[in-house]
């Protein structure tokens, strides 16, 4: 899709810089969810050799557990040097820091230069060589939904602003719980305030008192 505007390269930028965020949490999640489970598995060997010294327990069955655990511990450790969690993280980082620099100029412009357009491309080639297409397809089209919802929320808000400056009754509503409350500004704006001023024994006092 061309882009004619500053705008559309902004929101186009900031989807796929998003893109990039959402698959480097996939990323660290999974990453983390590997040496939790190598972790988890390391103390429960310990555990059981502890167990196994305290009751003397000395069974063929008892001495093959410890092993099996290792054995899957060490083939879990494999899986995540062959998966390469670390590189494959910087390499979108990279990415990522790289839009995001792109990003910043792009919103210092009023109008879309060679210069720009350069750089643009070169976002769009740092995304192509981060992931693969089906992990493109995934991430974009979470980042796309998002960037919506975002500016569904902000539009939402700034309509309110208007019509608490208008002194309009506002409609709040939760989303997580569905649930609405309706607040009328018209009168807190009407009432006037009453003035005070300072007395010699620091008690404020009305104007019509004095």
């Amino acid at each position: 899709m061309i882009k004619d505007s500053i705008d559309e390269v902004v929101n186009d930028l900031k989807s796929k810089r998003d893109a990039l965020q959402l698959a480097h949490q996939q990323l660290k999640n999974d990453s983390d969810d590997w040496n939790k489970f190598i972790i988890i598995l390391s103390l429960a060997t310990g555990g059981l050799e502890s167990i196994k010294m305290k009751l003397h327990l000395d069974g063929p069955g008892w001495a093959l557990v410890p092993i099996l655990l290792s054995s899957i511990i060490a083939a879990c450790s494999a899986l995540i040097k062959f998966r390469n969690f670390p590189q494959r993280m910087e390499t979108i980082i990279n990415a990522s820091g790289l839009i995001t620099n792109i990003l910043g100029k792009a919103r210092n412009r009023s109008v879309i230069d060679d210069e720009l357009l350069h750089e643009y491309n070169d976002a769009l080639t740092h995304l192509e060589t981060s992931l693969y297409p089906d992990q493109r397809k995934v991430f974009l089209k979470q980042s796309h939904q998002n960037l919506i919802k975002i500016m569904e929320q902000e539009q939402r808000y700034y309509d309110l602003i208007i019509k608490v400056n208008n002194h309009e009754p506002i409609q709040l509503s939760d989303d997580s719980s569905n649930s609405s409350s309706e607040i009328d500004t018209s009168e807190a704006r009407k009432r006037p305030l009453t003035p005070i001023v300072e007395t010699t024994d620091d008690k404020p006092v009305p104007l019509d008192e004095l």
